[in-house]
């Protein structure tokens, strides 16, 4: 089991509301740092102030593409997963073309992948494939298709959608994807027993706004 400060290391700390503040920004930085967190996962916008504030740190810098929808064109993903990564990105997490997955259009969704991961010119990409969406199957082809399009991670959800993480989705992406690809659980995950069930079903990372509490053993269960 776990010491509570042990997963640290597994967690992107994350601010996505739209109204986050440079001031709430800094307080990201500066608590991720604190408790040594994998990444800070923020939008586009703030990315160059994260960089200099991280810098030297070993914090990565990670920005959300295409989200939380996933529905704008290629390019434009492709275009922000690039500037992204000139204002000092290390890690994207771009959401899948959802409506394209659901109607069958797997090489579309494939090029749509392929496209941000050219983009990120070398840094590690994560495809949120929005689960509470989709069926079993749909999961299962969308993981495929991030692993052929060169992803290095599959990620559960945006947390903007009708449900989080589940152990059950984070399990089957593990078994579709093998040990050679990152999964990442994220929405939802508040307390420290959650955060250790979704690593126990395969998780190599965990998406939340509430890492402070987990790394402290917080143990309250919160609804998603």
């Amino acid at each position: 089991m776990f010491k509570p400060e042990e997963l640290a290391g597994y967690i992107d700390h994350t601010l996505l509301a739209s109204n986050a503040t440079e001031d709430k920004i800094r307080q990201l930085c500066d608590e991720a740092v604190r408790h040594n967190f994998a990444s800070v996962c923020v939008n586009s916008c703030w990315t160059a102030l994260c960089g200099t504030l991280l810098a030297g740190a070993q914090v990565k810098v990670c920005t959300v593409v295409g989200f939380p929808l996933g529905a704008m064109k290629s390019e434009s993903k492709a275009f922000e997963a690039a500037a992204a990564v000139g204002d000092g990105a290390q890690e994207i997490d771009m959401v899948l073309n959802i409506g394209w997955l659901k109607a069958g259009k797997s090489d579309a969704v494939e090029q749509d992948i392929r496209m941000v991961k050219e983009a990120c010119a070398g840094n590690l990409l994560k495809v949120i494939i929005e689960t509470c969406l989709l069926s079993d199957e749909e999961k299962r082809e969308a993981c495929r298709l991030a692993v052929q399009a060169g992803a290095d991670f599959v990620k559960t959800s945006t947390g903007f959608s009708t449900g989080g993480a589940t152990e059950q989705d984070v399990a089957l992406m593990r078994a579709t994807v093998g040990d050679s690809v990152g999964v990442k659980a994220s929405g939802g995950i508040r307390s420290y027993e959650t955060a250790v069930a979704m690593i126990s079903s395969g998780a190599t990372r965990l998406g939340t706004s509430s890492g402070i509490a987990i790394v402290q053993g917080a143990t309250s269960h919160a609804a998603y």
